[in-house]
């Protein structure tokens, strides 16, 4: 019998609360309200343990992505009981061993959980949660990003990382699923014996859907603060300026688009983000008719939503990237969307055709006629955005929730995936 599925190590019964331990890198701002939705959940009694402070610093924490200095104006340790692991080497920068936590075996021995559940099977920290957790007969969950499409590695990391899997999967219960090629990822290095669970990434819709619709009042005085013309349709960009993001994919499939034409009036290219490409970035867009491409620079959560309505398509032409949670942030304010095959996301949001495009990574030409037909004409991308925000109304925090107490069910005797409070 597998490890979770019949094991019951602290007495778990019908009429208490199940005690599930998080243990994540960080306080992440797309995951708070979640762990604050799981946590008002009357039957769960959810801990989070972090690594690290790095992103709820006074000072803020410089984020080498973006490369500027963050400080997140959303509440990202509310609402939810949490714990930061006592640190022996902290680091300013998060990796395998940045910081080197201690105490983690002796806070899942001592917390007699039910289930503990990993975000990630790549730090040292989460590794020794993983093992402590099944040497105690506690069942784990394992949720992470990886796809099978991410980074190019050679025969040998590729052999390496097969004979890791060969052992963490005696050691996980079930997967957390955040999307179809994320399922396709764990089907191939845990097989068919783990049970994969849907547990979408998601976004707070009902924040975002808000702040648009606040934000549509005022959007005609927020185009004339930026210096747009009314009547012109807007591109948006909003995302880190690193290489695998490609904004300058998109720039040059701009450039192409002038010259193509058949858009129903001369677009804008909103560029939201910092990063270490903006300069090559900024090169490229000279290229551009002067005031056609606007670098917006970086903008902190509450600030998205104003850019969202904004704009009239939303674009993500990255390569090897996860998810693209801009994707759901885009969908909520019922916008069109364009993403590469290589967007995580695009499995499961993006309808080719129906609320947006799908294009190669990498394809200028490709990226530029598919921009071409969603601006052809207002009725197009007006279409594609009313499709969205219906789509996006299936990958919501209870989606997670609902993903979240059916594998706890399996991994724990006697806990419904109903709740009973």
């Amino acid at each position: 019998m597998r490890q979770g599925a019949g094991t019951n190590p602290s007495g778990y019964s019908e009429g208490r609360k199940l005690r599930l331990a998080y243990f994540v890198s960080h306080p992440i701002q797309y995951q708070a309200p979640l762990l604050r939705r799981i946590a008002s959940e009357p039957d769960i009694e959810l801990k989070v343990f972090f690594s690290s402070d790095i992103s709820v610093r006074q000072s803020g924490y410089r984020d080498h992505g973006f490369g500027v200095t963050v400080k997140w104006d959303v509440p990202l340790l509310e609402g939810y009981e949490y714990e930061f692991l006592p640190v022996l080497r902290d680091a300013p920068r998060l990796g395998f061993a940045k910081p080197l936590n201690y105490g983690v075996a002796r806070r899942i021995r001592e917390g007699r959980w039910d289930a503990v559940w990993s975000h990630g099977y790549s730090s040292l920290t989460s590794i020794k949660a993983i093992w402590a957790a099944h040497a105690l007969k506690i069942p784990v969950l394992l949720r992470a990003e990886s796809t099978l499409f991410d980074r190019s590695r050679s025969r040998l990391k590729l052999a390496l990382k097969s004979a890791f899997f060969g052992k963490l999967k005696p050691r996980v219960t079930s997967a957390l699923s955040i999307g179809e090629a994320n399922t396709e990822y764990w089907r191939h290095y845990l097989g068919d014996q783990i049970p994969v669970f849907p547990c979408p990434y998601t976004v707070n819709n009902a924040y975002f859907q808000d702040a648009c619709v606040s934000a549509s009042k005022t959007r005609e005085d927020f185009r004339q603060s930026l210096g747009l013309q009314a009547g012109r349709p807007v591109i948006l960009f909003s995302s880190k300026l690193i290489a695998r993001k490609r904004c300058i994919d998109l720039v040059d499939a701009f450039l192409q688009l002038g010259r193509m034409g058949g858009t129903a009036a001369r677009p804008y290219l909103l560029i939201v983000g910092d990063g270490e490409e903006r300069a090559a970035v900024e090169t490229r867009a000279k290229e551009a008719t002067p005031g056609d491409v606007r670098f917006l620079g970086f903008r902190n959560q509450s600030e998205l939503p104003r850019f969202y309505d904004l704009c009239d398509v939303f674009v993500l032409a990255s390569v090897d990237e996860p998810w693209g949670l801009a994707i759901n942030e885009a969908m909520n304010a019922g916008r069109a969307v364009i993403v590469t095959n290589e967007v995580g996301c695009q499995r499961d949001l993006v309808r080719h055709g129906a609320n947006g495009c799908v294009v190669r990574a990498k394809d200028v030409q490709g990226l530029a006629e598919s921009l071409q037909t969603v601006l052809a004409e207002e009725a197009t991308w007006k279409a594609m955005g009313a499709e969205s925000l219906r789509v996006i109304g299936n990958f919501s925090y209870e989606s997670n929730v609902a993903g979240l107490r059916l594998a706890l069910q399996q991994a724990v005797p006697g806990f419904s995936a109903v709740p009973n409070g």
